[in-house]
């Protein structure tokens, strides 16, 4: 429990596949995953994660059946209409990063909805990214920065890693804003275009179940591969097994 990582960033993916398997159409996956983000919301937040991140909905997922888009869209409302209260009695705060100016007005009104009506929270964030990709987000990022030096706020010399975090879309994190562990379900090995920036040196673990079956335990396993891990940052540091 000393070794809980503060960010944890998750690409859920499989629910398509899931339901597939079980004879369903897609759109029964997705709903079965807004149940699971429920439950690993709780016990993230029960574990003492400061950051929960997951990867709702990609720029590239436009491309998806206009069917499966639009229940995609309608799923943030009916997710916190129930889910809110529950946010509320435990202390979780709902942010949201990507282009959400985007959403269609009745998304953009639920998700806003959601963040106002935990904003006094002061537990852990769970963070939704919502019509996000990591490449437009740099880009962004970049486009502001050139602003700035175009306006002789700052010198092409002393912009910095920090100048350009502080241009993402995760700057309002603070100090959890990179993720110590990745977790993609589905079997997939792969980051998708999700917080490139970000993801430096972050741990990866990919899990095998779909992303409507995980649970608690599953969340937990993850986090125990995490912490056997040695993390070095590029360096050489030693730890208590390495000498062992």
């Amino acid at each position: 429990m000393q070794r809980i990582p503060h960010h944890i960033a998750i690409i859920m993916d499989g629910n398509g596949r899931w339901a597939k398997a079980k004879g369903l159409p897609r759109i029964a996956g997705h709903q079965r995953g807004m149940d699971v983000v429920k439950t690993m919301t709780i016990a993230a937040s029960d574990l003492g994660v400061k950051v929960l991140t997951l990867y709702a909905f990609s720029t590239e997922n436009w491309k998806r059946p206009d069917n499966e888009v639009q229940f995609l869209m309608k799923l943030p409302g009916r997710f916190f209409d129930t889910f809110v209260p529950e946010l509320i009695e435990n202390n979780v705060r709902v942010e949201v990063m990507g282009y959400t100016d985007q959403l269609p007005v009745g998304t953009q009104k639920a998700v806003q909805a959601a963040v106002e009506q935990t904003a006094k929270n002061t537990g852990m964030v769970l963070n939704f990214a919502l019509n996000y990709g990591a490449r437009a987000e740099i880009i962004t990022g970049v486009q502001q920065i050139a602003e700035q030096v175009l306006a002789g706020q700052i010198k092409p010399d002393q912009i910095t890693e920090q100048t350009m975090a502080t241009h993402l879309m995760t700057a309002s994190l603070g100090e959890y804003g990179d993720p110590e562990l990745l977790i993609r379900t589905s079997g997939e090995e792969r980051v998708s275009n999700f917080l490139l920036w970000q993801l430096a040196y972050s741990e990866f673990v990919f899990l095998t179940k779909h992303w409507p079956e995980m649970d608690a335990d599953e969340l937990k396993r993850a986090i125990l591969i995490y912490q056997n891990r040695h993390r070095r940052f590029g360096g050489l540091a030693e730890n208590k097994s390495d000498k062992e």
